[in-house]
């Protein structure tokens, strides 16, 4: 059974995103049909996977958020987190979290590298199968 599975990619950072889109699309391939949303920041994204959350059996969340001099980076990084997972259980529905949150941009280019094992977008399209194929 082929699952319909909604990305949500901020592109703030678009270097960073398309990287970890990349990925899970490649881990996806062949698996999921795959519907790509792009908005601006990863404030953003729990308001359109809400919006679509009948629509389809799982989502992922993709994005970056470095620390910078001020504590946005706390205040968007836990709200954002708590926003996914609130709608995750209300909803009963995988949203997989690959949001990356640094401290500079050399982590999250560590993070985010096509060619690791540790790119959170090939993690969060693993975890979104899993928790799907478990259901």
């Amino acid at each position: 059974m082929k699952y319909k599975i909604l990305i949500v990619v901020a592109n703030y950072y678009a270097e960073i995103s398309n990287d970890l889109l990349r990925k899970a699309k490649f881990v996806l391939k062949n698996k999921a049909n795959v519907k790509v949303i792009s908005v601006p920041g990863v404030f953003e994204i729990p308001v359109v996977i809400s919006k679509n959350i009948k629509k389809f059996d799982g989502f992922i969340a993709l994005g970056c958020v470095i620390k910078g001099e001020t504590p946005h980076f706390d205040f968007i990084s836990l709200a954002t987190t708590k926003a996914i997972m609130n709608l995750s259980i209300k909803n009963n529905k995988p949203i997989s979290n690959g949001i990356i949150t640094c401290l500079n941009m050399k982590q999250a280019k560590t993070r985010s590298n096509y060619t690791s094992k540790k790119n959170k977008g090939l993690e969060a399209s693993k975890a979104v199968l899993s928790v799907l194929n478990n259901l």
